[in-house]
């Protein structure tokens, strides 16, 4: 692994963004929010998409400027917008500033976004919400991905279809990004890749087998939905949910059949202030987390640990000492022209 500073790291991301032809403050957000991912470890939904996103930019398939159209407003709460494209992580944050700034006044905001490019790691955006003492919830589908198979079924009908949370303790707070699917899209093509089998059986043959080949995506299986084919009847009702969230209430996605990389994409900010008082919640959510922190686990076993609480404590290190960067992928960032003198041990 090698260390690249931080802010080396964010400074040649964004300029090759902003190079590629971004406006400077859509590059600079993008930029953030994949640095955010690798710090947070999440390196397949880091600086990794760099490169994909620069082509995305080229094509024109990537939005390079301008704002979202807010095509209907629902009473005081919720609104709907067309993405236009634009890069997701922009999209994202400009949802939570909205969304944030109307649960302050009613209790809770909701924006349903229909044509946003690909939103990067979804963890990176829930630390900032919770620092606010809100709680936030971001729901994605990518319409153009089919290779997630129903439980039962052998063929892809829908995406990995992530789900992310955040909400805050009185210490750190409680941050969760989960697919419905075992493993993503972005793990499997890097495995394949490396010519690795994947951890796990996470894959299905069209014979309806499991696989931990991950060449079984490309000759005609499809992801398992989280569960496998044991408990998948579970992954597959959620990612039902997550579709409903995000291409049914954004209202675009699979009937068009596009082939567009792209996302439908919910976000929902909930103020405790407005419910039972910020001051419970807090006592709630913390009394939960230590209870789990404090549960009892086999002689020898680590305590239990919170969603989020390796990702935080990870950023925390990068911060001081650099991100880790996988050779390949420190590799591919040198052939864009990433230039680093490796942070000290």
């Amino acid at each position: 692994m090698t260390r690249v500073p931080v802010e080396t790291l964010l400074r040649f991301a964004s300029a090759q963004l902003g190079d590629a032809g971004l406006s400077v403050a859509h590059a600079r957000i993008v930029a953030e929010t994949l640095v955010e991912g690798d710090l947070l470890g999440h390196a397949t939904h880091g600086t990794a998409l760099l490169p994909r996103y620069l082509a995305e930019i080229a094509s024109g398939d990537m939005a390079r400027d301008g704002q979202p159209q807010i095509t209907r407003t629902a009473g005081s709460v919720a609104e709907h917008w067309d993405g236009r494209w634009l890069p997701g992580p922009v999209l994202v944050r400009k949802a939570i500033d909205s969304a944030s700034h109307t649960a302050r006044r009613q209790g809770l905001g909701a924006v349903a976004i229909a044509k946003s490019h690909h939103i990067a790691c979804l963890a990176a955006y829930l630390e900032a919400v919770t620092q606010q003492d809100l709680a936030v919830i971001i729901a994605s589908s990518s319409p153009s991905n089919r290779q997630v198979a129903p439980y039962g079924a052998v063929g892809g009908v829908y995406s990995p279809n992530p789900i992310a949370a955040g909400w805050p303790t009185r210490t750190q707070p409680v941050m969760l990004d989960i697919s419905m699917s075992i493993a993503t899209s972005g793990l499997v093509s890097a495995m394949a890749a490396q010519g690795r089998d994947l951890p796990g059986e996470w894959l299905v043959n069209q014979a309806g087998r499991a696989s931990s080949d991950p060449a079984t995506l490309e000759a005609g299986g499809a992801l398992l939905p989280a569960g496998g084919l044991d408990h998948g009847h579970k992954g597959f009702g959620l990612g039902l949910l997550v579709e409903m969230l995000t291409t049914g209430l954004a209202g675009h996605g699979r009937v068009e059949q596009t082939d567009r990389w792209g996302a439908s994409v919910f976000v929902l900010i909930l103020d405790p202030a407005h419910f039972g008082g910020l001051r419970p919640f807090s006592a709630q959510a913390s009394w939960l987390a230590d209870a789990c922190r404090a549960a009892p686990v086999p002689d020898g076993a680590p305590a239990v640990r919170l969603p989020g609480e390796r990702g935080l404590k990870r950023k925390q290190e990068q911060l001081r000492h650099g991100i880790d960067l996988a050779p390949d992928l420190h590799a591919t960032l040198q052939a864009l022209g990433l230039q680093t003198e490796e942070n000290p041990q």
